[in-house]
């Protein structure tokens, strides 16, 4: 597939089938860090069957070459998809919309990191930051949906810049939030504590020492200190969320003793235990500068015991080791009274019916409305003292 004319005589892009036909050191080249776009972690989401044609996330990434020095400049992670699952921005009412007029939604194009709602690059470059390959990288994806005849594209979690410079292109935007804590130089626990509100203090005191009254403690392991059998643990637990959210969970067994093989390093897990037994826990995995929580399991009802190890463990565990952030997730306006702040994430959107297109642009500048007032005033709720 040829990138767009404007491009034609610079650049050309391919479909690659599979993360694992990629070099992984061209890719992870240009990942700036992020764990979730890592070759080893993609390729655990394939290898392991949990991201497959078969799952309805047929790999199919976009890999761009300059036709000059015939080098690869460019990357960005995409999947047809036959499904709306797994994607956290909901479209679903957009499918069903374009279903009832006589249109077809699916297949559609998916520019993510299937199951991750977090923000990062979809625009991969292997050198600098280089507008005219993220240009190309779009047209790219523009040109699959018109080559595949598809209904749409859609690039979701990606950075704002990304989405500004897809706006350029006749995409799309659209925004969301989500909850993230920010490490404002604390040098302890009890100093991120002193920031709070003495209410909001007291609270998060409280939900602590409820968490572990009943003889829990909790285990902090990390890459190559974490067995099978401790996946096996988490594995139960994950399941068992999976079941209770989902119906069925989107990764199997597999996949975690994938990702302890090619990327320990970057695999935090909490674990829970009382009586000599672990009974949850909270999969977490480092970057650069951030911890971010992925999932959590219990097969024993605690009060409190969530708060604790999902986000209070996460909270002091970024600032023993000198970490700037800690994302824990989708959704959760909870997350706020424990000292989460809200960040609003991009997607951007291509539709190829021009009928159609109009019909989401209303109903996203409404949305985009809605969502800065939401964040605006939630932001004047956070527990922090004022002034």
């Amino acid at each position: 597939m040829e990138a767009s004319l404007s491009d034609a005589q610079r650049f050309r892009a391919e479909i690659v089938g599979s993360i694992t036909d990629i070099e992984a050191e061209s890719w992870d080249s240009a990942t700036q860090g992020n764990p979730f776009l890592q070759h080893a972690f993609l390729s655990a989401l394939e290898q392991s069957g949990s991201a497959t044609s078969e799952t309805g996330w047929q790999p199919y990434h976009i890999q761009l070459s300059d036709i000059t020095s015939r080098q690869t400049v460019g990357y960005s992670p995409c999947y047809l998809k036959a499904h709306s699952y797994g994607e956290y921005v909901f479209d679903h009412a957009w499918a069903n919309a374009l279903e009832r007029a006589g249109g077809q939604y699916y297949p559609k194009l998916q520019s993510s990191v299937p199951f991750t709602p977090v923000t990062a690059p979809r625009l991969l470059t292997t050198g600098p930051a280089d507008i005219q390959i993220k240009k190309s990288l779009l047209h790219s994806v523009t040109g699959a949906v018109q080559q595949l005849s598809l209904s749409s594209a859609h690039l979701t979690f990606l950075e704002k810049n990304e989405a500004q410079l897809a706006a350029e292109l006749g995409f799309l935007v659209r925004t969301d939030q989500q909850f993230h804590w920010m490490n404002k130089g604390y040098s302890s626990f009890d100093a991120f504590l002193e920031a709070l509100s003495s209410r909001k203090r007291k609270q998060i005191k409280k939900e602590r020492r409820i968490a572990l009254e009943n003889g829990i403690s909790i285990e902090h392991l990390r890459g190559n200190e974490i067995s099978e059998e401790h996946w096996d643990h988490f594995f139960a637990f994950y399941q068992d969320t999976g079941a209770r959210k989902w119906g069925t969970p989107y990764l199997n067994r597999c996949f975690f003793s994938l990702l302890q093989q090619s990327m320990p390093e970057n695999i935090v897990l909490f674990l829970c235990k009382r009586n000599g037994k672990y009974i949850a826990g909270a999969l977490n995995f480092l970057g650069p500068n951030t911890l971010y929580g992925r999932y959590w399991g219990c097969l024993e009802d605690h009060p409190c015991l969530h708060f604790e190890t999902c986000y209070y463990q996460a909270i002091e565990y970024a600032i023993n080791n000198g970490l700037g952030w800690v994302e824990a997730g989708a959704q959760g306006p909870h997350k706020l009274a424990r000292g989460y702040e809200p960040i609003k994430t991009y997607s951007a959107h291509w539709i190829a019916n021009e009928g159609f297109k109009e019909a989401v642009d209303r109903f996203l500048k409404i949305e985009r409305h809605d969502i800065d007032a939401e964040v605006e005033y939630l932001t004047t709720k956070t527990p922090f003292k004022k002034g």
